[in-house]
């Protein structure tokens, strides 16, 4: 995975939207040029919604399985309307929402003692059984790394020392980005 340029990150969060607004029924804005190379490369992704500081939606995929820009609009889709915690998104809800942008590096195996809090995200799978959190996540809730080992595996549906038995641990970094002032959260007005 390699960084990101501020103008990529621009371009990822603005199809992103726009693919939550089309799939509201809000019309199209304005064309988004083709992408640069970056954004053309198979990477692993994941679409945060947020309304205020409230979680809203996630999903992602942790593989690379198509390019970076059309896995960042599929997932801004699938956060807005099949995040299987929350009713899905209504066009009244859209000026109230917040992206934020995970690209992720490929994942590697990793013993715990190697976790870093807020720099690796987690994937631990026993069998049928995985549970990921984005390397944000732990920084949010202030956990350090056993908590974090811990959450990960409750959301596998594993018992929380599942990691300490035999469970596989494999980490992850992300670039992580959201709309701000510096990237507006809406297209310009034409």
């Amino acid at each position: 995975m390699l960084p990101l340029t501020e103008a990529d990150q621009i371009t990822l969060l603005r199809m992103a939207r726009e693919a939550v607004e089309e799939c509201l029924g809000h019309p199209r804005l304005a064309e988004i040029p083709e992408p640069a190379e970056a954004l053309r490369q198979p990477c692993g992704a994941f679409v945060t919604l947020r309304k205020g500081k409230r979680l809203r939606g996630c999903i992602g995929y942790v593989e690379a399985v198509r390019p970076l820009h059309s896995t960042v609009r599929e997932c801004a889709v699938a956060a807005a309307l099949h995040d299987p915690r929350f009713p899905a998104v209504t066009s009244q809800e859209i000026p109230e929402l917040s992206l934020e942008i995970s690209v992720l590096s490929p994942l590697t195996e990793i013993a715990p003692e190697k976790i870093e809090i807020g720099r690796h995200g987690l994937l631990i799978s026993r069998g049928a059984q995985h549970g990921l959190l984005l390397p944000q996540v732990a920084v949010e809730w202030n956990w350090n790394r056993e908590q974090f080992l811990e959450e990960t595996c409750l959301k596998a549906g594993l018992p929380p020392d599942a990691w300490q038995h035999g469970a596989r641990i494999q980490a992850f970094t992300a670039q992580v980005f959201e709309e701000t002032d510096a990237a507006p959260a809406a297209h310009p007005a034409a």
